[in-house]
């Protein structure tokens, strides 16, 4: 199984890993880590968070504020965001 970042959410995860090193050194790539761990389960288990829409699911980050939402379609997950959970909710749904 792959996974594939829609632009928007790259984009967010650069931002928020450039927001956690710039608040101490190492923190950004400990975020980073964490998202990628949360990536690496949703491979494995990608049916095993909630659904929060039609098709698209949730999988909290541990340690950071951060949720993935995604969705599965055959052998490749597609992340539609990488969600600061004290952002409004729903910013993203214009990406569906």
């Amino acid at each position: 199984m792959k996974y594939l970042f829609h632009p928007e959410a790259e984009a967010e995860f650069r931002q928020a890993v450039e927001y956690y090193e710039k608040c101490e050194e190492g923190l950004g790539r400990d975020f980073a880590l964490e998202v990628y761990s949360t990536i690496q389960l949703v491979m494995l288990y990608p049916k095993a968070w909630p659904v929060v829409a039609e098709h698209l699911r949730r999988s909290l980050v541990r340690r950071f504020p951060y949720g993935i939402i995604y969705s599965e379609d055959g052998e490749e997950i597609f992340i539609l965001a990488v969600m600061d959970l004290h952002r409004e909710p729903g910013y993203w749904v214009s990406r569906v």
